[in-house]
């Protein structure tokens, strides 16, 4: 309980303290965008591996029961998780967090246009089903904090970017169109649905064969 718990504190501070502006320009500085961005995502990987890890060695302490019903929410819901997650990544976007800013188009915004924060809501879908699917005290702590984290962090973002684009460009982005590139899609669907069945594949590692209840 120990390590979980020193790893749940570990994977906060490294997702809050390099999100401060004055923090993440000077690596920004350093290291360039894109590989911070490849080396930030590298560490958050890790550190979420170390913390799941540390998750399925602790104690378990059961809060509520659970059944087939709760595995085939999570199982169902996790697909439309993944395509945020994966096509937030992918998609540029100049508010929240992405693998790319820049090139964003806003008439043609693809994933942007349904949220501002793809991303962070596709993690806290994620941490709301693993939550109730498990039903344990750990898994409470760390998928309930991570969702907490997740919510909260779409608020601060929207105050940073608010302030920093200013309120003409901050509407001009929140009034963007809703069309999407053929790339957009295939990124987002296919991309998504790639992901979500190799983590299905992946999953006895670190927790039960739940692909076990589709096949």
């Amino acid at each position: 309980m120990i390590e979980f718990l020193l790893a749940l504190l570990v994977f906060l501070a490294a997702h809050s303290i390099p999100a401060r502006p004055a923090v993440r320009s000077r690596f920004v500085a350093a290291l360039g965008e894109r590989p911070y961005l490849v080396l930030y995502s590298l560490l958050s990987i890790g550190l979420l591996a170390w913390l799941i890890s540390a998750a399925v060695r602790a104690p378990v302490t059961p809060l509520w029961p659970t059944s087939l019903f709760t595995y085939y929410l999570a199982l169902a819901l996790m697909l439309p998780a993944n395509w945020l997650l994966i096509g937030g990544l992918l998609t540029p976007n100049p508010v929240s967090i992405s693998f790319r800013r820049r090139s964003f188009d806003p008439t043609r915004p693809g994933l942007v246009a349904v949220t501002r924060h793809p991303v962070l809501w596709g993690f806290a879908l994620w941490a709301l089903l693993h939550t109730i699917a498990n039903g344990d005290l750990v898994s409470l702590i760390m998928f309930g904090g991570l969702l907490l984290f997740s919510l909260a962090g779409m608020r601060l973002l929207d105050r940073r970017r608010r302030r920093q684009l200013g309120e003409g460009e901050w509407r001009r982005l929140r009034e963007s169109g809703r069309r999407w590139s053929a790339a957009q899609l295939l990124t987002t669907f296919g991309g998504g649905t790639l992901f979500y069945f190799a983590a299905l594949h992946l999953h006895p590692l670190w927790g039960p064969d739940v692909g076990a209840l589709l096949f």
